[in-house]
């Protein structure tokens, strides 16, 4: 008998739609300064973003450890902080997981640890590492088959999760010590198999839904997470930067099949309507009412302000979504878009 979850529906969300990811701020592709950094951080704060999310394994500690550096003098009644879990990081000098997208020096390695014990300490090493006394969301990480670690094993990392950090995150959930709880990883299958055998509040869904991919997540996630009150964040929502030009596609190189032919149909008619492909891309992953957040990387100030203004000062025409939905290149029933921030 599958478990039946009856929670009250008023869970936790962002404070705001518009959120900064965390992998840029942890030299993802590339190594970015302490100063880009700050600014960036403090950028995203003035134009009213007040969520921002980071991992132990971004930049094994670095992000971390400069978001909680920049969050630490800010109040923290006005801002969303989530992390993450899965991985438990020890001193190792000059580490370095195969070919990652963590650029720079790196003093610390990882091992994989998803038992209840393992969580706690997990978060409490967060804490200590970011310098800050609370979190308020924790994703378990990472555990997907698309992770070069796990593959086709991913299923026993599952199966050490769900009896373990699962669990436990719902005690710290029901303790206040955590306002919410998810999974964050970068493919549906966990995703959905955490709805069938636990309760989560909230998840982290990145790759998973933006112009160029999203049917999946639109008509199995979304629908199955709306029934039980669940939110959804939309991590990499530019495909961790394909769409914003960069030459990868969600966080390596290998292109998918039909991806250009795609991406060149969507410029066509943006540029027919005169839509900028930034705002459309953000736009389209927020309006969907089960997203409760859309979590864009960067790493300098500009960046920052190119986002917000491609959001807030930006209006896109009807016509464009529904010349994009009469040549099939985004579902029929794709939500049209709202305002992300506030």
């Amino acid at each position: 008998m599958k478990p039946c979850f009856q929670r009250d529906q008023a869970r936790y969300r962002p404070l705001t739609r518009l959120g900064l990811g965390g992998v840029a701020i942890g030299n993802g592709f590339q190594v970015n300064d302490d100063l880009a950094s700050y600014q960036t951080m403090e950028a995203a704060w003035n134009a009213g973003i007040r969520y921002f999310d980071t991992s132990p394994s971004y930049g094994m500690g670095i992000s971390e450890h400069r978001m909680g550096l920049f969050l630490s003098n800010k109040p923290k009644q006005e801002y969303t902080l989530s992390s993450k879990v899965g991985r438990i990081l020890h001193p190792q000098e000059n580490f370095n997981s195969r070919k990652s997208i963590w650029k720079g020096n790196h003093n610390f390695g990882y091992r994989y640890d998803y038992t209840a014990s393992g969580t706690r300490r997990s978060i409490e090493d967060s804490l200590q590492r970011m310098g800050i006394s609370s979190v308020d969301i924790v994703f378990i990480h990472d555990i997907s088959p698309e992770n070069a670690d796990m593959k086709e094993n991913w299923t026993e990392y599952f199966n050490t999760a769900q009896h373990g950090a699962m669990p436990e995150l719902s005690k710290m959930r029901e303790e206040g010590i955590i306002k919410a709880w998810g999974i964050g990883v970068n493919s549906i299958k966990p995703i959905l198999k955490t709805l069938e055998v636990a309760d989560p509040d909230i998840l982290l869904s990145a790759t998973q839904y933006s112009l160029i991919h999203h049917d999946e997540e639109l008509n199995l996630v979304f629908p199955r997470c709306e029934e039980r009150g669940i939110s959804v964040v939309v991590g990499a929502p530019l495909n961790a930067g394909f769409l914003a030009g960069k030459e990868r596609f969600d966080y390596g190189t290998v292109y998918p099949e039909g991806v250009f032919k795609k991406l060149s149909g969507i410029q066509n008619i943006a540029e027919r309507h005169e839509v900028s492909l930034l705002s459309a891309a953000l736009q389209f992953c927020a309006a969907p009412e089960v997203v409760s957040a859309v979590i864009p990387g960067a790493h300098l100030p500009e960046q920052v302000s190119e986002i917000v203004n491609s959001i807030n000062n930006y209006t896109i025409p009807d016509s464009f979504w529904e010349e994009l939905k009469m040549e099939g290149l985004i579902a029929e029933n794709a939500p049209a878009p709202v305002s992300m921030l506030g």
